[in-house]
């Protein structure tokens, strides 16, 4: 299966919502997804990325179909050490498990690098996420830490439990 990111577009966005299930809207985007939402967020980080925000987003590609996306945002820190770069990701559900979030976290990862944005790649997983977990860890990312988060909520309104995995870049 051949891997690819592509800057997200605004043409990617009935892809992105197609790609969500409950799972995404728990651990990912916090509430389901609209089309014009998508490309109102697509549309808010080109913004961004003019006056100098660094949070970048890409789609996932799998053999030609968007099936789910990865950001990265040097600029969160809850958690994390000066010179982490977090990344989030979220992918179909029906092409879990073979392998496309390790690529494309490692796929980033090599952006990243390339851009010389920090010392190292972090993934924030919820402790409720062992499926997150796996990705981080399969794509060669080592725990870290436990914590509580200052900016993340669980279901139930209450601070998010996660565990932090980093790779040096």
């Amino acid at each position: 299966m051949d891997i690819t990111l592509r800057a997200l577009r605004r043409e990617d966005a009935r892809a992105i919502v197609a790609a969500e299930d409950d799972a995404t809207v728990r651990f990912l985007s916090g509430g389901r997804s609209t089309v014009r939402g998508t490309e109102e967020f697509i549309d808010r980080l080109e913004r961004e990325a003019k006056v100098g925000r660094s949070k970048r987003a890409f789609g996932i590609w799998a053999d030609g179909a968007c099936v789910g996306t990865v950001d990265f945002d040097p600029q969160v820190n809850d958690g994390l050490e000066p010179g982490d770069v977090n990344i989030a990701y979220g992918v179909a559900p029906w092409i879990r498990g073979r392998g496309v979030a390790v690529r494309a976290v490692d796929l980033v990862c090599g952006i990243i690098a390339e851009r010389h944005l920090g010392e190292r790649a972090a993934i924030r997983a919820s402790a409720e996420n062992p499926a997150s977990q796996r990705v981080a860890e399969k794509a060669g990312f080592v725990f870290s830490h436990e914590m509580r988060s200052t900016t993340d909520v669980d279901d139930q309104g209450r601070p998010e439990a996660l565990r932090v995995f980093v790779r040096a870049l």
